[in-house]
């Protein structure tokens, strides 16, 4: 099971407060050393707009010297991806928001524009040599319910997935933008495009806590097969272009309760813990959530002996 931790990005775009590299790049240390391997950790957009992201290349340099590590970023054009290829990032993501509101809110495109900028992208990402080659994917925002243009359908879902897989795209997500995603939804979404494109297109999620079912819905993905979870350190984050959506989930309860159930995760909860003290302590006026952290962990608690990976 991989943890993907998307606090770098997600949560610091959502937040005024502008970490200088450094305290950027020991975050990182302190998670990799807990034994995260996959860090979302920055995106290349810009810098007028998101000035939190404006190191992003410095710290993509700085994230690839921890052997074995996955550094990812997300791009939102052409340009983008362009700059993620030349900082050497090992993962690309682009987000497609299903709803087309949002999208043109989030990113000033519709899909039209969108589709021909997940084109460009692919083309730029398939003429790298394979040894360099980055691991692209879409992320289809919005999939679940959107803030502004309210429910979205599953065949809405379903129709944009089959128009970005058949651009050739290998790997697509499902994104909880708003945090509006329910379990049987989850469910429905996810069998949906694996019956319609294959298993293979589909094993990550990235879901909001924003009204307290993100734990549930991970619970759910789990049991279906989903293998890559994203979770943000201290539930950092949010959409800055989608009122209301607040909350990831909390990377350090996520790993509570993958560990707990014998999903092996390969993160040392403890030392998890003190990575978010540790971060916390560099963003002193941000508000940080988790019921772990607060509790502490159970008298005794270890981990159970993995049954499933």
């Amino acid at each position: 099971m991989t943890i993907s931790e998307v606090g770098l990005r997600d949560g610091l775009q959502s937040i005024s407060t502008i970490m200088p590299t450094e305290a950027k790049v020991e975050w990182i240390a302190r998670e990799y050393e807990a034994g995260v391997r996959e860090i979302e950790v920055g995106s290349f957009v810009s810098t007028a707009l998101l000035p939190q992201m404006a190191d992003t290349e410095a710290v993509i340099k700085a994230a690839l010297n921890f052997p074995g590590l996955i550094v990812a970023v997300l791009v939102p054009n052409r340009r983008g991806c362009e700059a993620a290829i030349a900082a050497g990032a090992h993962k690309i993501s682009l987000p497609l928001s299903v709803s087309e509101t949002h999208s043109k809110k989030n990113l000033n495109r519709g899909h039209p524009a969108m589709l021909a900028e997940i084109s460009a992208c692919l083309d730029l990402v398939n003429a790298q040599p394979s040894h360099q080659k980055p691991h692209f994917e879409v992320g289809l925002a919005t999939a679940f319910g959107c803030s502004i243009e309210g429910a979205v359908s599953a065949q809405q879902v379903y129709e944009l997935a089959q128009q970005v897989v058949d651009r050739g795209v290998p790997e697509i997500g499902l994104s909880d933008t708003t945090g509006m995603g329910n379990p049987t939804q989850l469910e429905e979404l996810v069998t949906g495009i694996w019956d319609r494109l294959g298993n293979q297109v589909l094993s990550s999620v990235h879901l909001h806590n924003t009204r307290g079912q993100g734990l549930a819905n991970v619970l759910k993905a789990v049991e279906l097969g989903i293998t890559t979870i994203d979770s943000s350190l201290g539930g950092l984050g949010g959409c800055p272009y989608a009122p209301g959506a607040s909350g990831n989930i909390v990377t350090e309860d996520l790993v509570f309760l993958l560990e707990s159930m014998g999903y092996h995760t390969g993160i040392d909860l403890e030392k998890l813990l003190a990575a978010r003290h540790a971060v916390a302590a560099l963003l002193p006026s941000e508000s940080w959530y988790g019921f772990t952290a607060e509790a502490g962990l159970p008298t005794g608690w270890v981990p159970t002996v993995p049954t499933n990976d």
